[in-house]
């Protein structure tokens, strides 16, 4: 496990602008959402990596968030961003930790421990699996535009007082020949890597958005949209996921 110290702080939201129109039917769902906080550039990390891909399920939604403090050993994580890092730093934040790690995985926005501990992990998918969801999140109307980007509508039911929309876009895999740093000369396979995303605060429960697809994506990746309902306190209340 790698750690490094840090101040905390609070980083505001993504903001966006979203309009509202008619959705259909919303589902009930419960799925669990696992963020992974990893690095091409951390030792420690390819064992989360290979547990957060074979885990994935319909109702287990795996994101990879690649930190960019590692990048200094020698090797620049391609999907690293320093908005990855902030969002831990969030989560430290929330937490009461003076220290960020990867591999770091958070269960729902409620807790976290070391990514790669595959028995806790799978108690603790046990156990949101079995939690009630306060609150049930659709998508309809995906669409990928020639402008490179994807819009979709939503449909949210349950309480919206200090309710955010988080919209996130995946690379399914990836495949990458590691030349520097501590993991240099391997071939890491990274799953479920979060290319794009953004944030919104919403007061209705239906709307419409959209997000823009990054140069990093090329025509053989498989993509795929998540959106997630949290509080301002970063619990996720809801989730759901389709490929594009």
């Amino acid at each position: 496990m790698k750690s490094l110290f840090l101040t905390l702080f609070i980083i505001p939201f993504l903001l966006g602008t979203v309009s509202y129109t008619e959705t259909e039917d919303i589902e009930n769902t419960n799925p669990v959402v696992l963020e992974l906080f990893t690095s091409q550039g951390c030792s420690s990390c390819p064992p989360a990596d290979r547990l957060l891909k074979k885990v994935k399920s319909d109702n287990v939604i795996t994101l990879s968030y690649h930190v960019d403090y590692w990048n200094y050993i020698g090797w620049k994580d391609p999907f690293s961003k320093a908005d990855f890092t902030a969002k831990q730093e969030r989560y430290a934040q929330k937490f009461y930790s003076s220290s960020i790690y990867t591999p770091q995985v958070v269960v729902n926005g409620r807790e976290h421990f070391v990514g790669s501990n595959s028995s806790k992990l799978n108690n603790k998918i046990a156990f949101y699996s079995k939690n009630p969801s306060s609150q049930n999140i659709v998508v309809s109307n995906v669409k990928k535009t020639d402008e490179d980007y994807v819009n979709f509508n939503y449909g949210i039911e349950g309480n919206l007082t200090d309710r955010n929309l988080r919209v996130v876009l995946v690379i399914d895999e990836r495949t990458t020949d590691i030349k520097r740093g501590e993991n240099r000369n391997l071939v890491l396979t990274n799953s479920n890597i979060v290319v794009a995303e953004q944030e919104f605060s919403v007061n209705k429960t239906e709307g419409k958005g959209s997000i823009r697809i990054p140069e990093i994506v090329t025509e053989k990746d498989k993509l795929s949209l998540v959106l997630i309902v949290e509080t301002d306190e970063l619990d996720i209340t809801a989730a759901t996921q389709t490929a594009l």
